[in-house]
């Protein structure tokens, strides 16, 4: 035989061989689930991935966490105890290997993992991925047994361990968990554990060779002194990209009820409103993957939080090394996204510490005090910079977000800016002429969420302005006493206000925030290119509330939503509004609407009418446009989305124009 066609057989042989040795054999253990409260021995069906509260909800043992004050009834859930458990079989296929490992891609968060009756390993963080070599405790049947420990019970117990020392301002900064389980002014208090993300077996001969990363474009963020301080712009690929966006929290309490059509409708949401930039914010989650590849998709850029905000964090070795296990893991899983253009050290944790009194809240001095901030030094700037290099290497690292406070001069003049002196701080959004800073990277306004949502977590005799079911789903301190400030200056006297049904003063408030946002956006683009960036908080809630974001919990557009995708245009800059709508001569409107094909309609006004809203009675009505002006006699055309509209439908359209809540 040829000694060439022996030679080629012998490497064909060879790399056979090896492709077959390094071949990952994997099988998923999500079947078969079931949980009970640890010691009772009451168990019922569990769906993995998930959530105790899903569970308990799916299982019918809990009332709806978000209807009505559910939520106060529910706080027992966070404060227990809990085990799952599962049993399944092994093949001989797998059994046969060199290496078999356990993995966990998330567990939430303080849990001990038994594999047949055999502790296998402890867990006490929820983004890291955790693995156990299981070669020798694997048979053909097995159990699998979870057992979690109450997170709200974990960090009060190590935060009272530390006394007389607290560490600002919450309990929850000893958790590697997502922050805003433990509440936040937007979202209830609802302090979940389980099995969040996919669980398996890995078999196989040898270890595949990890893949080594490239660059998936070049990024730069451009931080150089000029004569107004110091610039804050992208460039992506060598070119200057002006960011328009909005800042992202967890689309759910619940993120494992969200699927891959939830996330696209969200997103979707971003992009039709002609954004191109979306901040993950540090309180939540690093995202499903199904996010990241569906902004490299629509061409989102993502700015990346890692998953720390409003809170000092420890500084002793063992939770170092357990950040350092979770950044080089999140890292490498998200590091070959486009979309990511920037890695962030925390939400507002700078700002807070200089900015929020908590050295004499917490009576913070001396030795203290420098023993916190050095913690923080340890871990933002100099660890996780030198982490993100070592992982990454290819993107841009910032310590913090905001760079300064807004509050400090330097807030304006450069870095990252959150402006809260518009709703914090009851400014007019006029003062963004005087106020915008080089990348204004938070502001907003509240408003309350669609009224056919309200109605869907209310009775009818919740109904009513500041009831109490009402008040428990505004999580802003003042909040009501905020939107009600706004109000008085731009639309109508807080008297009249509070004598508004719920359903107008609902639509009034999306007015407030449609004309807060239409003018703060047109300020911040006016000073392009001092200012290189606006991202408003915030593009979505994870509950129905009445909260700042620009969309419904439902997935659907607020008021405000409409204005932005008019203000963020690639191709018309917008205008500021010239005149406070309270001061507008509104006069009576009469509409006239006529069906225009298979799903196109028109509307028709005889006077100058503002704030045009067409509705459904107890539904969400899927137009391309809302809340718009009219001029008088001027023929405006609306598409029904996504279905068939017939002529039948016109008179089932509700409208509500500004004059019916300000001209009576």
């Amino acid at each position: 035989m040829n000694k060439g066609f022996l030679f080629l057989l012998l490497l064909v042989f060879t790399a056979a061989t090896a492709t077959s040795q390094s071949t990952v054999q994997r099988v998923q253990l999500h079947q078969n689930w079931k949980f009970s409260k640890q010691h009772t021995n009451k168990w019922y069906a569990a769906k993995v991935p998930g959530t105790v509260h899903t569970d308990l909800f799916n299982n019918k043992l809990i009332p709806d966490p978000y209807y009505r004050d559910n939520e106060k009834k529910l706080q027992w859930i966070g404060q227990t105890n809990w085990d799952y458990q599962t049993t399944f079989k092994t093949d001989a296929s797998v059994l046969q290997k060199k290496q078999i490992e356990l993995v966990f891609d998330g567990l939430d968060t303080y849990a001990e993992v038994y594999l047949n009756g055999q502790l296998l390993f402890s867990a006490d963080n929820m983004f890291r991925q955790w693995k156990a070599d299981v070669k020798q405790l694997l048979k053909p049947n097995n159990t699998l047994l979870i057992r979690f420990a109450s997170a709200k019970n974990k960090v009060d117990s190590i935060a009272k361990s530390k006394l007389p020392f607290v560490l600002p301002d919450n309990a929850r900064a000893y958790a590697r968990k997502a922050q805003y389980h433990f509440g936040w002014d937007w979202g209830p208090t609802f302090i979940t554990c389980g099995i969040w993300k996919s669980l398996y077996l890995e078999a196989f001969n040898e270890r595949p060779a990890e893949e080594k990363f490239t660059a998936v474009n070049k990024v730069e963020l451009v931080q150089q002194p000029d004569e107004y301080g110091k610039t804050f712009y992208f460039k992506i690929d060598g070119k200057t990209v002006y960011m328009k966006g909005a800042n992202y929290i967890p689309s759910d309490m619940f993120t494992t009820r969200l699927t891959k059509e939830d996330y696209r409708k969200i997103l979707m949401l971003a992009k039709d409103a002609n954004m191109n930039m979306l901040r993950i914010w540090g309180g939540g989650i690093y995202e499903d993957d199904v996010f990241y590849d569906l902004c490299d998709e629509l061409g989102i850029y993502i700015w990346q939080d890692f998953m720390f905000a409003g809170a000092m964090f420890p500084g002793d070795e063992t939770f170092f090394k357990n950040v350092k296990e979770e950044i080089k893991y999140q890292i490498k899983r998200l590091r070959h996204h486009k979309s990511i253009v920037v890695w962030c050290g925390n939400n507002e944790v700078d700002e807070a510490w200089h900015q929020w009194g908590w050295q004499i809240q917490f009576n913070l001095h001396g030795n203290d005090s420098a023993r916190v901030w050095n913690d923080y030094v340890r871990l933002f700037r100099d660890s996780i910079a030198a982490w993100v290099n070592e992982y990454d290497g290819t993107r841009p690292y910032v310590s913090t977000s905001p760079t300064n406070g807004w509050g400090r001069a330097k807030s304006i003049t450069e870095g990252d800016s959150h402006y809260w002196g518009v709703w914090w701080g009851l400014e007019p959004v006029e003062v963004f002429e005087q106020k915008t800073g080089r990348f204004v990277s938070e502001y907003g306004m509240q408003a309350m969420p669609n009224y056919s949502s309200i109605e869907k977590i209310t009775l009818p005799q919740d109904r009513f302005l500041f009831s109490d079911v009402v008040n428990h789903h505004q999580k802003a301190g003042n909040g009501f006493a905020k939107i009600q400030s706004y109000l008085h200056r731009y639309f109508l006297d807080s008297a009249k206000v509070k004598q508004l049904s719920l359903q107008d003063y609902t639509y009034l408030t999306q007015c407030l925030q449609y004309y807060s946002f239409k003018n703060a956006i047109a300020i911040h683009r006016s000073k392009e290119p001092y200012n290189m960036g606006t991202l408003l908080w915030q593009l979505n809630d994870c509950w129905p509330v009445a909260s700042w974001s620009i969309t419904d919990y439902s997935r659907e557009p607020k008021a405000a939503w409409y204005a932005v995708k008019e203000a963020y245009r690639d191709d018309v800059k917008p205008v500021r509004d010239s005149v406070y709508p309270k001061n507008l001569a509104l006069k009576k409107p009469s509409f006239v609407m006529k069906h225009e094909g298979e799903n196109l309609f028109s509307i028709v006004s005889n006077v100058d009418a503002k704030y045009v809203y067409l509705y459904k009675q107890q539904s969400f009505f899927d137009i391309d446009d809302n809340y718009f002006d009219l001029k008088a006699g001027q023929k405006k055309y609306l598409h029904v989305k996504n279905r068939y509209f017939n002529t039948a439908e016109i008179s089932s359209i509700r409208i509500k124009s500004l004059f019916d809540i300000i001209g009576k």
